[in-house]
């Protein structure tokens, strides 16, 4: 409607035609912006609609903290929030393009200061770090893995009311350990207590290893390094991939190298959550990788010879052991049985992972640490894995129960 055919109506003021026209100037803008995002989403319109119904013009958005007063107020939906605003968290992983890229190449917040703020704006209240490197340009330096460092990223999380969770790092893989790797992991404990780290540990398993043997040994070493870490107030965590959720070849006849080749059923990490000390060794699960490992360990070879099927239960791993696991990987996927994983990774609240009912379940209300992660977030866009992030924290937002 031009505004000369609507000022010709009678009785209708020129700011009610002003207001109309830009209302419906807003409404072409928010559709040519669902539609761009859709097209970076690799969304169908169907699926983007269910997707942003509520939502979409907040999404458009750009990441410049013009969200941080209205993040909560708009999330759609009544009944109790699934994710409190204090819980609701992101890998650093996840923007690890941002953090690493020269702030002197583009507009688009880059280095760890910049991109905390934005985080902070889109209304991230925890983080989770993967390191401390950024790009040498950005303030602070390239590394930030030190005393000095630590205090920076301190400082910059709390003028961005940002509580750092845990971080990806340093995990001895000798064993038994040596005098240097000791020290290094008693230094990553001193970082961890200056960013304010309620949790330290790393993105592998325990050990990648399918026999009983290794995983013994690991154990070891986890109930050691987990004494030390909780000696420095911190719950040390081990982040698990669909790897760990594979049967344990614990059994059956022995292979050349004296290794049993079959199994009695348990699964591998199940088996470590029994001999690991529950007091000092911490889970993160990714629950991604978890319905992973639902869709990909299905079957083993029992000892007598027969094939036996098990079909895992992510939720049930969880519910079984619930203060175990104080930190989660809330990263999503689109269903997808022609790929080796069954499924696609993609934004938060976009796939097919039942988020609604799996946070429903828990019973440790207000316990629970999920972060956003998005291996596949980066791309050739600069901005894409910030607009990921922006939109991941709206559907993490709108969860109810």
């Amino acid at each position: 409607m031009s505004h000369q055919h609507a000022s010709a109506e009678p009785g209708r003021r020129p700011q009610a035609d002003a207001e109309l026209a830009n209302a419906a100037e807003k409404v072409a803008e928010e559709r040519e912006h669902a539609e761009t995002l859709r097209s970076r989403l690799g969304l169908s319109r169907r699926r983007l609609l269910a997707a942003t119904t509520g939502i979409a013009a907040a999404t458009a958005l750009p990441f410049t903290g013009a969200l941080a007063g209205t993040a909560h107020a708009a999330s759609p939906g009544r009944g109790e929030v699934l994710v409190p605003p204090g819980k609701r968290g992101i890998i650093l992983y996840t923007v690890r393009d941002a953090i690493l890229r020269d702030p002197l190449s583009t507009p688009v917040p880059s280095g760890f200061r910049r991109v905390l703020e934005a985080l902070a704006g889109m209304g991230y209240r925890q983080v989770e770090f993967a390191g401390y490197r950024q790009h040498a340009n950005a303030e602070g330096g390239a590394d930030l893995e030190t005393v000095e460092g630590a205090r920076l990223l301190r400082g910059w999380l709390d003028d961005n009311g940002l509580q750092a969770e845990g971080n990806h790092g340093f995990i001895p893989g000798s064993w038994p350990l040596t005098t240097a790797d000791l020290d290094r992991f008693k230094r990553t404990l001193e970082i961890a207590n200056i960013l304010g780290l309620g949790h330290m540990g790393t993105g592998n398993d325990p050990t990648n290893s399918a026999y009983k043997a290794d995983w013994d040994v690991a154990a070891e070493k986890w109930n050691t390094l987990g004494a030390i870490a909780a000696e420095a107030g911190i719950k040390l965590y081990t982040h698990n991939h669909d790897a760990a959720y594979a049967f344990l070849l614990d059994s059956g006849p022995l292979d050349a190298q004296g290794r049993p080749t079959r199994s009695s059923g348990v699964r591998r990490l199940e088996y470590f959550f029994d001999i690991s000390d529950p007091a000092v060794v911490h889970f993160e699960m990714d629950i991604f990788w978890a319905h992973v490992a639902q869709f990909r360990h299905r079957a083993y070879t029992a000892p007598d010879g027969s094939a036996q099927s098990d079909v895992f239960d992510p939720l049930a791993t969880v519910l079984a052991r619930e203060k175990r696991f104080p930190l989660f990987h809330a990263k999503d996927g689109t269903s997808n049985p022609a790929v080796t994983n069954g499924y696609d990774m993609v934004p938060f609240g976009t796939g097919d992972i039942d988020y609604h009912g799996f946070f429903s379940a828990l019973r440790a209300k207000g316990f629970h640490n999920p972060m956003y992660e998005q291996d596949n977030a980066p791309g050739p866009d600069p901005a894409r894995s910030l607009e990921y992030a922006e939109l991941s924290y709206r559907h993490m937002a709108a969860l109810r129960r």
